[in-house]
Order: C-alpha cells, then sequence, then structure tokens
C-alpha cells in the first residue's frame, strides 16, 4: 500500500517550495514562487498552490492561481502553461489519485492542471477521478552534454546553416534581462499577430483583439519586472531595425515563450534562428538540462521548426476537473467560431 495523504497547506508555505524544488530537476520558472508571483502579476491574480504532504515524508507542491476576490463557486483555478507538480524525485501514480481526490472535493467551479509533459507517462497511468482530458504537444530539447553536443548532434543542418546567414547577414542580437525591450518586443508581437490573423483570414480586429486580452504590454512588463534576471528578452536587428525577438524565462531549465517577428527582415537574414541559437547556448552556459520550446498545436511548420533545433515533441495529457460542462460549452463555442470563418473564407473566395 503507498503512502497516504496526510496534509494540505495553501497557499504552499515559501520556504518548503523552495526546499522541494532543489530536488526537483526538471522544474521550470514558471514552477517556482517568482514565476508564480509573475503570472499573478500578469493575469491581476493570486497564488492558491497547494502542498501535499505524504506519509512517508514526500511534500509535493501543485502552483495553482486564481483570479481575485470570486466566491468558491465562480472560482477558477488553473496551473501554469508549462509544469505543474514539483516533486523530489519522479512522481508516483498513487500519488496523483490522492491529489486528484483532493481537488476534486474542493467547491470550486473548475480546476485545469497541465502536467510537465516529461512526466506525462506517469499522469497517464494513474486514476485521475473526474478529471477530462485534453491532448497536447509540447517541443523539448535535452541538453545534454552541453551546447557543443547540441550543435553538432541535435541541431539539424539546415538550422546551422540558417545561422550562419545570419551572422553573414551581419545580424545583431541584444540580450536584455530588466524589462527595457518590452516594447521593441510588443511592437514585433503586434505585427506578427496582424501577420497571422490574414494567414487565417480572421478579421483583424479580432486578433488584436484576443492578442490584447492575451498578452497586453502591461501584462509581458509585469513578468520582465518580476522575474527580473530570470526574464530574457532577446532582440535581433538587420540594419538597425528590430526583426525578431524571443521572451526566454531561464532557471534551473529554460523556457522559450513567446516569439515575433517582422517577416520581411526576419525571413531572408534567418534571424530568428540566430536567437534560438543564442539563447540554447546560453541556457547550455547556465547548466539547464532542458530548453522547453512550448505547446505546438497543429501548426505543422512550427513544429518543423523547433524539430530544426533538435527538440522533441511529446505528447501529454492537460486535465480539468468541472463542476459545469465548462469546457463543453467552450468547445461548442469554438467550434461555431471556427464554421463561421470557414463561411467567410468561403464567400471571400467565391467573389
Amino acid at each position: 500500500m503507498g503512502a497516504e495523504l496526510i496534509r494540505t497547506i495553501s497557499p504552499a508555505p515559501r520556504d518548503v517550495w523552495l526546499e522541494v524544488l532543489e530536488s526537483d530537476p526538471t522544474a521550470f520558472v514558471y514552477q517556482t514562487p517568482a514565476g508564480l508571483d509573475a503570472i499573478c502579476a500578469q493575469r491581476d491574480c493570486e497564488d492558491a498552490s497547494r502542498l501535499y504532504e505524504f506519509s512517508d515524508g514526500r511534500r509535493l507542491i501543485l502552483p495553482l492561481f486564481r483570479r481575485k476576490g470570486l466566491p468558491a463557486w465562480l472560482t477558477v483555478e488553473r496551473s501554469p502553461l508549462v509544469g505543474s507538480l514539483v516533486a523530489p524525485g519522479p512522481l508516483r501514480a498513487e500519488e496523483l489519485t490522492a491529489i486528484f481526490s483532493d481537488l476534486a472535493s474542493r467547491p470550486v467551479l473548475s480546476t485545469t492542471i497541465r502536467p510537465t509533459a516529461l512526466s506525462s507517462d506517469v499522469w497517464a497511468s494513474a486514476e485521475l477521478p473526474g478529471a477530462a482530458s485534453q491532448r497536447r504537444v509540447v517541443h523539448i530539447l535535452d541538453l545534454e552534454g552541453g551546447f557543443d553536443a547540441v550543435w553538432e548532434n541535435r541541431f539539424h543542418h539546415q538550422a546551422r546553416r540558417a545561422v550562419r546567414k545570419a551572422i553573414k547577414s551581419g545580424v545583431d542580437v541584444e540580450c536584455d534581462r530588466t524589462g527595457r525591450l518590452v516594447p521593441v518586443f510588443y511592437d514585433l508581437l503586434k505585427k506578427s499577430i496582424d501577420r497571422w490573423a490574414a494567414q487565417r483570414r480572421e478579421p483583424l480586429y479580432l486578433a488584436r483583439w484576443r492578442a490584447r486580452h492575451r498578452d497586453p504590454m502591461r501584462g509581458l512588463q509585469a513578468i520582465a519586472d518580476t522575474l527580473g534576471d530570470a526574464c530574457r528578452i532577446w532582440v535581433a536587428r538587420v540594419a538597425g531595425q528590430p526583426a525578431a525577438a524571443i521572451m526566454v524565462l531561464q532557471g534551473a531549465n529554460a523556457h522559450y515563450t513567446r516569439g515575433a517577428m517582422d517577416k520581411d527582415l526576419a525571413g531572408p537574414s534567418r534571424a530568428s534562428f540566430l536567437l534560438q541559437k543564442l539563447a540554447i547556448e546560453y541556457a547550455c552556459k547556465a547548466g539547464c538540462r532542458y530548453y522547453n520550446m512550448g505547446e505546438t498545436g497543429p501548426s505543422e511548420g512550427l513544429a518543423r521548426f523547433k524539430s530544426h533545433f533538435g527538440a522533441t515533441a511529446y505528447a501529454f495529457s492537460e486535465y480539468r476537473l468541472e463542476r459545469l460542462p465548462i469546457s463543453a460549452v467552450e468547445s461548442r463555442l469554438r467550434s461555431t467560431a471556427k464554421k463561421i470563418m470557414a463561411f467567410r473564407r468561403g464567400a471571400d473566395h467565391s467573389s
């Protein structure tokens, strides 16, 4: 019989959280207290993390955040997009079952947990009472062996050629750890949003509204200000003009969390490849074991770009506990929106 859950504390005590982190080699920045603080600052949320103590002495931390001031029956809690449970060593299926039983017993409207993809096998083998699941795909690069090994053995030859072209083209790169370059990043992000909207034939006003809601500049600035040295914004310039930028959160491991570019400048110069090369190299020098390139979704082009650097695709499931069928309603709304968009594209084509 496995260890029993004996105590839960929320919010998780920060000193215990930091102690557990020291024993988890797979943790990313968003799984740290500072990372959760950055999310809360960005979204105007509060810490809802939970400490789980088991009878064998094991202690696990579940980072969660929620909107402030809502009654429990309207409260929606989420784990960070990269990583959930922090544990001293490999997770155990019986621990996950006990944790989900605790979460299911609470009166909140919904709780969404996105596991670290590196432990997806254990999650898949656990009994998670009452949880609905949704498949996700993330790309992660293993940095074992250092940058020389990554460059020679994991970078695709096309990526190495693109990096050399960027250097030959005179692309200049700056790395900022103070938040000073957030406005530069945001200007490039707005150009990317307009380009993505055109590719999807999505109304520009709708794409810009969603982007402002998801990533307002004040939210990005809050991440940079809260995380300080752990948040790095890399900007590539061509002939003095910003061409591409990436935001990388770096602690024990690195997380490429956002990217943007001016395609007219970054495409011919291959600036995005040079940015990734430098960020990966820096992560290797800092002793990181993993470079998480984020969720990929259905985009084949994005998956191909990430695989050029040697990143491996990991399929995993996101889990949600709900007191009302929120997921089903959201799914129907997305399906309706897609049908409307398809109809508009068809009408534009016929005209």
